[in-house]
This record gives structure tokens, sequence and C-alpha cells, in this order.
């Protein structure tokens, strides 16, 4: 028996009075009380409880110890309690992390929204292109766009990332439309990503995947510059629906090679492997998959409209 279950024994023979009543109480044998008072006893070197046939009552070591013994075990239930409720109610700091585009136009008047809910909880988002390992720099929820690497990480999807090839109707004016993929190859091309190597744009022909070899004139790891570009006319981009998909809908970019539609992303909230996971976070991918299950950048009769 450890140090602290001994000092709950202690404090149910002092309460009732009886080793054979503590006994009861605790689910124990007689003799496994009697055990644990003589072990301690004999770590502090002073007789704690007097033992008559009839009653067991507290010396005055004892009873200070009893005293102490109380503060000590009512200290740890309270922090047990609070650590319950952190992971039974929404409450403390939220540490999310997304991606700038994304986060700035979207996740923000989520997250408003989603405190306006839950009114006891802090929120920390910070926003970032790059992909972070949560556990590394102590983040709750990291939402991620794009294909998942292996990892131990738990995923769960909050919507589609449909992608889109547009190009502005200046440069459309100027250059023509891609017809095909191949087409690609003659075309400045705004690409996400590094061009360390020739860049490659998943598309689809008939459902099946088709990779294409483009020519970038641009890369970037960030969207709002791609889309920049493409409403200046630079290029033709390839880019998710949510960054691009008002601008289709307004006329200000037309979608290119309908036809050959890219491999849609999918948007997902990540967070560490815990089957203990804390209420904050339960509710906040709730909040995102509710959120996002008819996203608003999809929506519109425009979305459909193509370069003629």
């Amino acid at each position: 028996m450890d140090k602290l279950d001994a000092m709950n024994v202690l404090t149910k023979v002092v309460a009732t009075g009886s080793f054979a009543e503590a006994a009861r109480r605790l689910g124990v044998t007689r003799s496994a009380i009697s055990k644990a008072i003589t072990q301690l006893e004999q770590e502090l070197g002073a007789r704690l409880l007097d033992r008559t046939t009839r009653r067991v009552t507290p010396t005055e070591a004892g009873l200070a110890y009893y005293e102490r013994c109380l503060g000590i075990l009512a200290q740890i239930a309270e922090t047990e309690a609070q650590i319950s409720r952190l992971h039974d109610e929404p409450k403390g700091v939220l540490k999310v992390n997304a991606p700038m585009t994304f986060g700035t136009l979207y996740l923000g008047s989520a997250i408003a929204d989603f405190m306006d809910r839950y009114g006891d909880l802090k929120v920390e988002l910070t926003l970032t292109d790059r992909m972070i390992d949560p556990l590394e720099e102590g983040v709750d929820i990291t939402v991620r766009i794009g294909a998942l690497v292996d990892s131990s990480l738990i995923a769960r999807r909050i919507a589609a990332a449909r992608m889109m090839i547009v190009a502005s109707p200046d440069y459309i004016a100027q250059h023509g439309a891609p017809q095909t993929p191949a087409e690609l190859s003659s075309h400045k091309c705004l690409h996400y990503g590094h061009s360390t190597t020739v860049p490659r744009w998943q598309l689809t022909e008939n459902g099946v995947p088709l990779s294409v070899a483009v020519t970038a004139c641009l890369s970037s790891n960030n969207g709002d510059t791609l889309r920049d570009a493409a409403l200046k006319g630079i290029g033709v981009a390839r880019l998710p629906s949510f960054i691009v998909g008002t601008d289709v809908a307004a006329g200000r970019l037309k979608v290119v090679l309908a036809a050959y539609p890219p491999q849609d992303l999918h948007i997902h909230a990540l967070y560490a492997p815990n089957r203990f996971l804390a209420a904050k976070s339960r509710v906040f991918i709730d909040f995102l998959v509710e959120r996002f299950a008819r996203p608003s950048w999809e929506k519109g009769e425009a979305m459909k409209a193509t370069a003629s």
C-alpha cells in the first residue's frame, strides 16, 4: 500500500474510530488496515493511534498527522476534479494552428462565432503555411489542407477543398484558354509550391488521375499571392475554391479545362492521439465540421462558369 493509500486509511480509521468499519468503507480486509497503520507508525517513528477493545483514538501526533492528511487528500481530490472538468467541460486555452489564407478568409470568423458559443474558452490562433508537429509546438488542433503524411496524429475531415484551374478574362483574351492538359506546357502557370523540380499538376480525365507537367512563371507557397497574379492576368492558376470561388462567381476569373478537373484536396483537423481528448478540442472540431458542412465558397451557379 503506497503512502497516499495509507494516509487515506488513517483518515478513515480516525473518522470511524474502528479498524473494522474503516475496512468495510474502503473495501479491504481488517488486516490490511492494521498493516497500513503499522507501516505509517514505523516510517514516522511515532505512535499514531491508541487501540482498545472498544475504540481506536488518535494520539496527539496521530491527530496532527490526521489533520494534515485531510488537507493533502482534499487538495489531491480537487486537483483531480479540475483535470476531469477540463476534459468534460470546454474550458481553458485552446491553441489552434492553420494555413494563412484559409485562416484569414474563413477560420477567423468561425472562431469568433465559436467563442460566442463557448464563452469560458480562450483561443490562441497562429497562422502559418508550413506543416507543423502539434506535439512539438504545443498546439491542440492544427488545420491542414491537402494530402496527409504518415504520422501518429489523428485526422478528422472537416470539408472538401475543391481545386479549380482558372485564368482571368484578360489572360484568356491575350493567350487563349488551354483546351487540353497538354496545352498547359505552352501557358504561363502559377504554381503552388517550389520549382526546384518540374512542377506537375494532378488532374483527372473521366475520373482517372492524370499528372501534367507545367511551366511555372511564378511559384509560391501562399495562395493569395497566386490569386493576385491570376487576377492581374499573369497566368493560369490551380487553386482551391475557397480562395478563388468568389472571383469565379463574380466573373473576375474563369474556369478552364473544366473537362479535366484537378483532384480534390481535403481540409482536416489534426490532433495528438489521446483517448481522453479534451472537451475544448472535441467541441471545436465538432464546430468546424458543422460550420463547413456546406461551405459558403461552394455556393452559387456561377461557380460552374467556364471560359468560352
